[in-house]
């Protein structure tokens, strides 16, 4: 028999991971759909309070193209890049006062790329972006390879995955990268118990499970980390009705599509907060206006999504209340250390 999460003792917590009962919330995935920021004054943070964490995205995929973007690796980084979804510069955010206090997540994409990680190939953008997440000194959790099992959109191979995974574990393991928690994520449906054993790196090379929730997402990931005793990062999440292949308007400035959305997907991802709260401890929220970003304009799962939780006042009352709890951990001073007490 397992124990469930909460079961186990504060002292066996995973790396960052809050106390028991307390929970993570991020927000992004973009420059201006976070804002906060000197040149983008219209995002999440201009009308509610900072949370904990933001989100970015890099790759370790020099050479390939998005929307007339053509990597270099590490993109989103140091320097601004925009792969058709949005403005991406995870140090604009290191320097920004808004943000002094709040924690990061890396969605760290190798798609193409997973066999030359394995073989050693890009060791340099390995070390590069080891040296950087150190010398931030915060938090980081760092999503290797996210929604591996997306098969129609990341086709990775399982071994090169894997063996990318570990090569990658282990260079920041001798660079004494001691500043990040690795999150292994699902594409959060369709995957059963067989393929998530198939594609996990090991319970000594994982510190966080994580899934995206969308529209249908089923609780495999959550049912697996409870097997391993992992916390789960619920690492992207934005409102999509859909029913089978049938996707609905989720578009929050029509305020009676907001009502329907906040009872239909809202209120049951909060049930799900909740009444698994003894494992999913972090969740990322994304606050965009999907069909404004070419990258998604033609998508059937979003190219009916607006959900900028700010378009909606009715949503946004909703929204505030249940981050007000005490239960969300708001950035500060003292939240690196509740995260990390050894430091």
């Amino acid at each position: 028999m397992y124990l469930s999460h909460a079961q186990t003792s504060e002292s066996s917590l995973a790396k960052f991971e809050p106390p028991n009962g307390k929970c993570l919330f991020f927000i992004g995935q973009d420059l201006g759909a976070t804002g906060g920021l000197n040149d983008y004054t219209n995002g999440y943070c201009d009308f509610f309070d900072t949370p904990a964490g933001f989100t970015v995205y890099t790759n370790f995929s020099p050479g390939d193209e998005s929307y007339g973007y053509f990597n270099k690796g590490l993109d989103g980084i140091k320097t601004k890049a925009n792969w058709g979804a949005g403005d991406c510069w995870a140090q604009a955010y290191i320097e920004d006062s808004t943000y002094e206090n709040s924690i990061m997540a890396i969605g760290l994409s190798m798609v193409n790329h997973e066999k030359k990680i394995a073989n050693g190939e890009h060791d340099d953008l390995i070390q590069e972006l080891g040296l950087w997440i150190k010398s931030i000194e915060r938090p980081v959790f760092l999503r290797i390879g996210y929604e591996f099992d997306g098969w129609d959109w990341n086709h990775y191979k399982r071994k090169p995955y894997l063996n990318a995974w570990k090569r990658i574990y282990s260079i920041f393991e001798d660079m004494q990268v001691d500043n990040v928690a690795f999150v292994w994520q699902s594409k959060g449906t369709g995957s059963n118990q067989g393929v998530l054993e198939d594609w996990y790196p090991g319970d000594d090379l994982v510190d966080w499970c994580g899934y995206s929730y969308f529209g249908n997402p089923d609780e495999e990931m959550i049912i697996f980390a409870r097997k391993h005793n992992k916390p789960v990062f619920i690492a992207e999440a934005s409102p999509v009705l859909q029913t089978e292949n049938l996707y609905f308007d989720a578009d929050l400035k029509k305020e009676e599509v907001a009502r329907r959305v906040w009872a239909k997907w809202f209120i049951p991802f909060i049930k799900t907060l909740n009444e698994n709260s003894d494992v999913i401890k972090a969740f990322g929220y994304i606050n965009v206006d999907w069909p404004s970003q070419p990258m998604w304009i033609t998508n059937p799962t979003f190219q009916k999504v607006d959900s900028r939780i700010q378009v909606s006042e009715f949503i946004a009352e909703r929204w505030r209340k249940e981050m007000e709890k005490s239960r969300y951990l708001k950035p500060s001073v003292d939240l690196w250390k509740i995260l990390d007490p050894g430091r």
